[in-house]
């Protein structure tokens, strides 16, 4: 099973997580999932652990759990949803419906 953690210290590493998980059964991968620019923690991670027993209860004990003065959120991860890479929303970087400009038929043409 999948396991996402949030609300993380931001000193917690993927050995920390691990160590966390290990207490309730066999832990496959942990990770803590930093920014790609600054390598930064982000504040949350992925656990999965291979037994689904195991892991439903380390979810129930860890969910709201105080770690390293956070209490963290746990439950099941989600599967990612396929987004496409410009929903356009936020910054497009086109210039789509903004107006402006010489000969757009929204103002007269400067005349020389």
């Amino acid at each position: 099973m999948n396991i996402y953690i949030s609300n993380l210290n931001f000193k917690v590493e993927d050995n920390d997580l691990r160590q966390l998980f290990e207490e309730y059964g066999e832990v496959s991968s942990a990770k803590v999932i930093t920014d790609k620019y600054t390598g930064r923690s982000r504040g949350f991670g992925f656990v999965e652990m291979p037994d689904d027993e195991a892991s439903l209860k380390a979810i129930s004990e860890l969910n709201q759990y105080e770690h390293e003065g956070k209490v963290l959120t746990v439950n099941e991860a989600r599967p990612r949803e396929d987004r496409p890479r410009n929903s356009g929303s936020g910054r497009s970087g086109g210039f789509r419906n903004q107006g402006g400009g010489y000969g757009r038929g929204d103002r007269q043409s400067k005349r020389w």
